[in-house]
């Protein structure tokens, strides 16, 4: 087959094919630098009546731990379950011998809050979405 007979197709489980990707990458990765110890993990914090109000994920891989999501809901927000959440991902990236996180926010969220918490700025794109900021943040175990 030429370049010519291929086409693009939209796929009606994007989470399916998203998660069939990141596994490519993964092994890929992993292969590459003869690291297989990747997780993931997720971390959330609960109501009186059951409801999540708040929770983080990310993973671990190779020394190295990403933060992909925190969030803590609106009314919830100022009782330092971000702290606690923060520090339990810590804990995870601690126990699997990780020595460094990254994560990123958009000035409208939360960088003052992570460097609140030890970790620096990498690098801000600016007009990212236009108008606003982007920030690649990390933190040295």
């Amino acid at each position: 087959m030429n370049n010519e007979d291929y086409k693009v197709i939209d796929h009606e489980f994007p989470n399916q094919v998203i998660e069939f990707l990141e596994d490519r990458i993964y092994e890929y990765n992993s292969a590459l630098l003869g690291k297989n110890d990747g997780k993931l993990f997720s971390k959330i914090i609960k109501d009186e009546n059951d409801s999540i109000i708040a929770g983080i994920s990310g993973w671990t891989w190779a020394n190295a731990c990403e933060i992909t999501t925190l969030w803590v809901s609106q009314q919830d927000r100022k009782q330092g379950l971000g702290k606690k959440l923060l520090e339990a991902a810590e804990k995870e990236a601690t126990a699997n011998n990780c020595r460094i996180i990254s994560l990123r926010s958009y000035d409208f969220q939360a960088p003052l809050f992570y460097e609140k918490y030890g970790y620096e700025i990498a690098y801000i794109m600016d007009d990212f979405p236009p108008g606003r900021k982007y920030y690649h943040l990390f933190k040295r175990l």
